[in-house]
């Protein structure tokens, strides 16, 4: 099973690699379309943002602190949906089903991040195919 759960780990942490990436490379952009949106501080907050994603899903990937990784991405995921996503402001229809959809993408997602946590943790180095335990360690 430790390569199920390494294959499902490598599959979770693609979107934010990939979105990491971004916020990283794009900044300048990013920062306009935060700001759009009413984010404070967009210019630190992409990047920011951008660390925190790189940060938890290399945690998460690695198996280096999973559990912390996972908060990581959660403390990133509930202010993006929050912020980002505010879907009950929008009076177009078709402009508040596709906010919340990505809304619901982002606490989903945070849902996930939690029961990564809780895996890590209660599973501890049971898991396998981690380099270190998780911080949060039940045993």
């Amino acid at each position: 099973m430790d390569i199920v759960v390494l294959i499902g780990r490598i599959v979770f942490v693609a979107l934010f690699l990939n979105s990491a990436l971004g916020h990283l490379t794009q900044t300048h952009a990013m920062a306009g379309y935060a700001r759009s949106k009413g984010v404070p501080f967009p210019e630190a907050s992409v990047p920011l943002s951008g660390i925190l994603m790189a940060l938890g899903a290399a945690s998460v990937v690695l198996g280096v602190w999973p559990d912390l990784g996972a908060l990581l991405l959660v403390a990133f995921l509930v202010p993006t949906a929050l912020l980002m996503h505010p879907f009950w402001k929008e009076t177009d229809p078709a402009t508040r089903q596709n906010e919340m959809v990505h809304f619901m993408k982002d606490l989903s997602l945070a849902g996930a991040s939690f029961m990564l946590f809780g895996l890590f943790a209660i599973a501890g180095g049971e898991v396998g195919l981690t380099i270190t335990a998780p911080l949060f360690d039940q045993h």
